[in-house]
């Protein structure tokens, strides 16, 4: 079969690889000149099988009000004349419940164990090196009701075959000295020793060199315009080559035997344009890249800080920090008063938790941080959406929200397999399955 996959971040490229796997010959289109140049470019570096929680539970409507109108909130919700924006709300709010808290957990922890198995089997046959450390993730409480709080989680989280266990602050801290210095702060925290960390956009673009190998065709810096629907089927996709200058630009049209669409947040407004509704919400995020004062007091396990919601990840030489989320379109901004406040707020946190370890200097004082955000494309539910739409040939694979990175490997090879004609060997709501669980039908709809 011949496929086109539009979108080169981890999930369209993680596609396109076992598309190829499976003998089909493979067009990726990409706006940008290389592949992982948004959402998979500086993300918070973590495979997270057992860090999964859906944004949406019982708590979460009164924190957001809460955080309204603090800059630095973890998830700031900032208001639109975008109908949806307040549709995708609503659905949320759904989903601010323990059944469906936990109906969510079990699809996300389900696809995130078969992801981690893909990706196991994909850098054991490539050899592809991405500044991967497997040990663990520690996730780290400063107040004693947070900590209760968390206790919960990892029973539920334990019902669903995640190893999380709750750890002392003292063992905490064996198990990541580098948080000695704000250690009297931390009243505990829980600790997973499967999960692992490792740079997305590295493992990205080294697995689109190999599918290129492989005999992929890229065609980076194209736009795509529209698909074209016949009846009810998507007949091909119109792309216009940004370099062919500004006079004179002619769209050509790409067919196939089947067309993913894989574009992230901007998965949702093209396939409204043919009539297929996902509610697929941009989340911005922020992540900042500090170099290493002091590598040998910076953490080698990848660490969440419970308190700002905040990820950090050595990645070689230096420091990845990233977290918060903000709803309130697809601006990515980074010199807005909000997104200033964000930023600054990522490098005074490290100093607090990590003082003197990274170069957290703004430009004007000499330093050099790195600041990134981008769209993180949420569901409700958190739950993507894998699968064919009700259009012929139209598949989607989108909706990863914070975990594009985690579930990225086994995203691309289910859905390989869909297209393939053969089911994925995991428990999870496929979209456009024949017997759709009431709990996608009801997201889906």
């Amino acid at each position: 079969m011949k496929t086109i996959v539009l979108g080169a971040g981890i999930i369209g490229i993680s596609t396109a690889w076992h598309l190829l796997e499976r003998g089909h010959e493979v067009t990726v289109v990409d706006r940008q000149p290389d592949a992982a140049l948004e959402t998979s470019f500086a993300n918070a570096a973590q495979i997270s099988v057992s860090y999964c929680e859906p944004w949406a539970n019982r708590a979460a409507p009164w924190k957001a009000l809460k955080w309204m109108f603090d800059k630095e909130a973890p998830l700031l919700f900032r208001p639109q004349l975008d109908w949806e924006q307040w549709r995708w709300c609503l659905k949320f709010l759904a989903q601010c419940n323990d059944h469906a808290f936990e109906r969510n957990v079990q699809q996300i922890v389900a696809l995130g164990a078969y992801s981690h198995a893909a990706l196991k089997d994909v850098v054991r046959s490539t050899g592809i090196e991405y500044h991967r450390l497997e040990r663990g993730i520690a996730h780290f409480y400063s107040d004693q009701k947070s900590l209760d709080e968390a206790g919960h989680a990892v029973e539920v989280m334990r019902q669903f075959g995640v190893q999380r266990r709750l750890v002392s602050k003292g063992e905490l801290l064996q198990i990541e000295p580098a948080f000695k210095a704000y250690g009297d702060r931390i009243t505990g925290g829980t600790y997973t020793s499967t999960d692992e960390s490792g740079d997305a956009r590295v493992f990205t673009q080294q697995l689109a060199r190999r599918c290129a190998e492989r005999g992929a065709k890229f065609l980076y810096g194209h736009d795509v315009l529209r698909l074209n629907k016949i009846g009810n089927a998507i007949d091909s996709v119109a792309v216009i080559d940004r370099q062919s200058g500004t006079g004179g630009k002619k769209d050509y049209l790409l067919k196939g035997d089947a067309i993913v669409v894989a574009c992230g947040s901007y998965s949702a407004p093209l396939l409204r344009t043919v009539g297929v509704d996902l509610p697929i919400y941009p989340g911005k995020g922020y992540s900042a890249t500090f170099p290493l004062l002091k590598p040998e007091g910076a953490p080698m396990v990848s660490t969440i800080d419970d308190g700002k919601k905040l990820a950090m990840s050595r990645l070689g030489d230096v420091l990845r920090v990233a977290g918060t989320i903000e709803l309130g379109g697809f601006d990515l901004s980074l010199d807005s008063p909000v997104a200033r406040a964000r930023c600054h707020m990522l490098s005074r946190r490290i100093e607090e938790i990590l003082p003197g370890v990274c170069d957290t200097r703004t430009p004007e004082q000499g330093g050099n941080p790195q600041y990134w955000t981008g769209l993180r494309p949420a569901t409700p539910t958190n739950i993507p959406f894998i699968g064919r739409t009700r259009l012929g040939k139209l598949w989607v694979n989108a909706g990863h929200g914070t975990l594009g990175w985690t579930h990225g490997a086994g995203s691309g090879k289910a859905l390989a397999e869909l297209i393939s004609g053969t089911q994925p060997a995991m428990d999870f709501g496929f979209l456009g399955a024949e017997a759709v669980p009431p709990r996608r039908a009801a997201i889906a709809a």
